[in-house]
């Protein structure tokens, strides 16, 4: 497969370009790193990374930044923030990428236990998260030509507890390998409108 994989740089990213990689041709994509460069926040440079990619069969987003606030700190602006990266971030990569999908193409999309498993100072966070899966699970019944999306929702990871880590006392985190694991299921399988968790 020639998989497009947007966050390839950062920390779950190169996982799974990681774990993709040795199978399938891997086009990677960030806002300062990769094959090809992406803001998701700008509808017109998604379009213009589509351009330039060609056709594909999956697209896989490891990308989407949210703020971390207590609510009572949250000013629209961030909640802002939060849902033109990485919500609707990750709905401009199914409205620009549909037309550059094969047939029984995939999207696999990223959210976060943020969405069951609220936090202090994660409510911009669970917000999202939420939205995204109740979006995949809905898009799922609509694509046309057997195009399929699901969302991957990784607790915190291993890797990023030296910055994260005091917001998730008493979470088990997982390695950014394993949480890769689950985007194989979801590009290399047949499901569609899932929401695999790695918790």
């Amino acid at each position: 497969m020639k998989i497009l994989i947007v966050g390839a740089g950062g920390t779950l990213g190169r996982a799974v370009v990681a774990e993709l990689g040795s199978r399938h041709e891997i086009v990677s994509a960030g806002r300062s790193h990769g094959d090809v460069r992406v803001d998701l926040r700008d509808a017109a440079s998604v379009e213009a990374m589509f351009r330039d990619v060609g056709m594909l069969d999956a697209v896989v987003c490891a990308a989407g930044a949210v703020p971390f606030k207590p609510l009572a700190e949250l000013t629209e602006a961030d909640y802002l923030a939060g849902l033109q990266d990485k919500l609707l971030g990750q709905v401009r990569l199914v409205r620009a990428g549909e037309h550059h999908l094969r047939d029984d193409g995939s999207f696999t999309f990223i959210t976060g236990i943020l969405a069951e498993q609220p936090i202090v100072a994660g409510a911009c966070a669970s917000l999202v998260n939420g939205a995204i899966e109740a979006w995949v699970r809905a898009a799922a019944i609509e694509l046309p030509r057997g195009l399929r999306i699901n969302a991957v929702s990784p607790t915190v990871l291993t890797e990023s507890m030296e910055g994260y880590g005091p917001y998730f006392r008493g979470f088990a985190p997982v390695t950014a390998a394993r949480a890769a694991l689950a985007f194989s299921r979801s590009v290399e399988g047949r499901q569609t409108g899932q929401v695999y968790t790695v918790w």
